[in-house]
């Protein structure tokens, strides 16, 4: 039987990887108003499903950006996983056509705003360099 440690070791292990942070703020900023709402994100969101067998984390991280472009309301989640598909190997390039891709489902405003999130992120990124 697997232990709920266990679960929350693994998402940590994920989220670590896609945030490129020993400590994700995601969890951390969480502990002091909702530390139940930071474990669900480490142990289902990262430990259960982004940890599943099927899909690699490249992969997951573009998923992931065509839903939470396609929602429009989870700009600061979009930058953090734009920032997780870099991280997980995926291109600029790939990562502008994925959310390119958005204006055929989700309309061009939300797929504009996304490049906009996309364009943000990697020139913070260069500035970093």
């Amino acid at each position: 039987m697997e232990h709920p440690e266990d679960r929350y070791e693994r998402g940590m292990k994920a989220l670590q990887h896609i945030s490129g942070e020993a400590e994700p703020t995601v969890v951390t900023s969480l502990a002091d108003i909702a530390p139940d709402l930071g474990r669900y994100i480490a142990e289902f969101a990262y430990g259960d499903v982004y940890s599943g067998p099927a899909l690699e984390p490249r992969d997951r991280q573009l998923v992931t950006l065509g839903a939470l472009a396609a929602l429009g309301n989870a700009a600061p989640q979009l930058r953090f996983h734009i920032n997780g598909a870099l991280n997980a190997g995926c291109t600029r390039a790939e990562i502008v056509e994925a959310l390119t891709q958005i204006a055929v489902y989700a309309g061009f405003p939300a797929a504009i705003n996304a490049v906009q999130h996309a364009k943000a992120v990697f020139e913070a990124r260069d500035a970093a360099e």
